[in-house]
């Protein structure tokens, strides 16, 4: 008797488990419904200065370059 709530127990948890709610979005004509995209350069560390964040960038690539850290 044990065993068989048990086996009932588990079916139960396992059917469950496989059951999946769709996760598309309804697309309305003409609207977004989603969250607005930021720009990398509007964080808190460029304040949205676009220039600093592309000298920032260009810097950083320049450090990633094994010809130029080798001479």
């Amino acid at each position: 008797m044990k065993t068989r709530i048990l086996a009932l127990m588990f079916a139960g948890l396992f059917l469950n488990a496989c059951s999946e709610e769709s996760q598309v979005s309804m697309y309305e004509q003409g609207e977004y419904s989603g969250k607005a995209d930021a720009q990398p350069w509007d964080g808190g560390a460029y304040g949205g200065d676009k220039q600093k964040w592309d000298r920032a960038l260009r810097e950083r690539a320049q450090h990633q370059n094994e010809y130029v850290r080798t001479q």
